[in-house]
């Protein structure tokens, strides 16, 4: 931490406070209300279970998948253990968090607000810590050279500015190249609709499903009247009618009356717009419903739903690999190098390994095939160290190849 500290303190502008140019400051006050009404910031999205569960599912599976940098060599490429970025990545990007914890926080920030941010802790020339800085305490500004500038918030309420070198900086989607966009802006519409059927089906339940009703009665009420009714209704019917006692008898005097409103069609429809909803919201995160439990009108069975898993790990899973592989190679490992960094998925892949044997099995030359892959390209694709003399390719033994022309057909002599 100390040469955290140092690079906080050394050569950088500080500037008083400008919270109102922080795009952070939407987590507190949301965007203009969505069209069902609701406002929709960061913290509420959270709140919403299928959001939540489409950013931990994507997080779960770039976060159990080995970070490593390798090195190429002759043999193919091989774990750079030696190099100061592989413990950074693989198991400890700073003092607090795990390698799983630290990706964890990069897809929410990034899934969510479109944006990640981490400070570069380098000492002696080499990454040493990575530290994650919340999305909305970063504002960044492009110059008219096309360089970015990151205005950082501090706990203080000062700015700190930064260079574009200083940050690791992910972005999701870019409409401008230089800034992610903000999935909470952009499907509010779905997510600010579901807080509301949420919301809705709560009110209900928490009013034991009762529908609304009229009070009548025989006499015209004066102004004064009413509020007093208005004001025993608000106090008094919860206690005679509420959930806890809803089939309670309820006490009128004076003629008065309750007439009970019927539930209508859309109230009885709450359910289906909430699975609706979830199919909306997991389209805008690129997430497969089955992959957060939601099954929809009809229950996969175990070889369909083995084609989901694989679905998601193509569709789903491998962007975010290869988005992070190019931006950790471009952004922290210099460019003379001869280092890569790279996720090795075959872990993730176990539901179908036996079509991986065969597929190696083949690719090696068995079953009279003709092998079109060596040993060691075998076990690189398996994160496996390359044997001596595996890098040739099989010979073939089994194919049945004519070893002499064949004899010519009397008939045809």
């Amino acid at each position: 931490m100390r040469g955290l500290i140092g690079n906080l303190t050394r050569g950088l502008q500080t500037k008083s406070s400008v919270l109102t140019e922080l795009p952070g400051l939407r987590r507190l006050i949301g965007y203009p209300e969505s069209k069902s009404g609701v406002a929709v910031t960061v913290d509420r999205a959270l709140q919403v279970s299928v959001v939540f569960a489409c950013l931990r599912v994507i997080a779960n599976g770039v976060a159990q998948v080995p970070l490593k940098v390798f090195r190429e060599s002759e043999g193919g490429s091989k774990p750079a253990k030696d190099h100061p970025l592989y413990e950074v990545l693989y198991r400890r990007p700073n003092p607090w968090q795990s390698s799983f914890q630290f990706r964890t926080t990069l897809v929410f920030h990034r899934g969510l607000a479109g944006n990640f941010y981490a400070f570069k802790n380098v000492v002696g020339g080499d990454i040493k810590e990575l530290i994650p800085i919340e999305p909305d305490r970063v504002s960044v500004k492009q110059n008219r050279d096309f360089s970015l500038t990151y205005l950082v918030a501090g706990i203080d309420g000062t700015q700190r500015e930064f260079p574009a070198s200083a940050i690791w900086h992910v972005r999701g989607p870019s409409w401008n190249s230089w800034l992610g966009l903000d999935a909470v802006k952009y499907a509010r519409e779905a997510i600010g609709l579901s807080i509301a059927a949420e919301a809705s089906q709560a009110s209900m339940h928490k009013n034991g499903l009762q529908t609304s009703g009229l009070f009548s009665v025989d006499e015209t009420l004066d102004e004064d009247q009413y509020q007093q009714l208005r004001t025993w209704i608000d106090q008094n019917l919860a206690a005679q009618v509420g959930s806890d006692s809803r089939y309670g008898t309820l006490l009128l005097d004076r003629k008065a009356s309750f007439t009970k409103m019927a539930m209508s069609g859309v109230d009885a429809q709450h359910l289906e717009t909430r699975r609706m909803q979830i199919e909306e919201i997991c389209r805008g995160f690129g997430v497969f419903p089955q992959m957060i439990g939601h099954a929809g009108d009809q229950a996969p069975t175990f070889a369909s739903a083995e084609q989901f898993f694989n679905a998601h790990a193509v569709h789903t899973l491998a962007p975010w690999y290869e988005d992070l592989q190019q931006s950790i190679d471009v952004d922290l490992i210099d460019p003379d190098d001869d280092v890569f960094a790279k996720f090795v998925p075959n872990g993730l892949m176990m539901a179908s390994a036996k079509d991986q044997s065969e597929y190696f099995a083949k690719a090696l030359g068995s079953g009279g095939v003709m092998g079109w892959m060596t040993q060691n390209e075998v076990r690189s694709k398996l994160d496996l160290n390359p044997l001596d003399g595996g890098d040739k390719l099989p010979e073939q033994t089994n194919l049945k190849l004519p070893t002499t022309p064949p004899a010519e057909d009397p008939a045809n002599g």
